[in-house]
């Protein structure tokens, strides 16, 4: 079995990714891990033209079909996203508006394959769980939409940079173990 793990972050060498990385070493032994982050990929905005909507394909071809190919390799995805502004980093919203040919709110929509697990890892910098829950939300609608089931959350205030993952480690090994 595989497990995609996203970090939704731009930056590449922060707590998110610390976060990522532990994610993974718990993760290895019992899948085929792969670990990519957002801004790996290029893709441009949803144009908002809902071609997709009659087609089940955006007239946009970049990274995106790229990305989706993880997610359609993947029996587990886990997404690892911090809080910028109370929300997710604006790269990966941007990637799910363009998931819309997945979506299954239209017909037709396309598919990435059933029996795919999805999990949440959020973190912020202050003490407000309430923007943390906001955050699973916008992941857990996503992962609704692309007929992910949700299955586990975890959220992390407090959590600035990397050092400061330390503190909360164990508390997400735990989590991740159970995935």
């Amino acid at each position: 079995m595989k497990a995609l793990i996203i970090n939704c972050s731009p930056v590449r060498t922060g707590a998110t990714d610390t976060i990522c990385r532990i994610t993974a070493e718990e993760l290895e032994g019992k899948y085929d891990v792969k670990s990519v982050c957002i801004d790996d990929y290029r893709f441009a905005f949803c144009k908002g033209c809902r071609s997709c909507h009659k087609t089940a394909k955006c007239v946009q071809h970049d990274d995106v079909d790229l990305l989706i190919h993880e997610f359609e390799e993947a029996d587990v995805i886990v997404c690892v996203a911090p809080s910028y502004w109370a929300d997710v980093p604006g790269q990966f919203k941007a990637f799910i508006d363009r998931c819309t040919p997945w979506c299954n709110t239209h017909e037709p929509y396309a598919t990435i394959g059933s029996g795919k697990k999805g999990y949440s890892i959020v973190l912020r910098t202050g003490p407000n769980m309430p923007e943390l829950e906001h955050l699973i939300r916008t992941i857990e609608h996503f992962y609704g939409h692309m007929e992910i089931e949700c299955c586990g959350r975890l959220g992390l205030t407090a959590v600035e940079y990397k050092e400061d993952v330390a503190g909360r480690e164990e508390e997400l090994r735990t989590f991740v173990r159970s995935i």
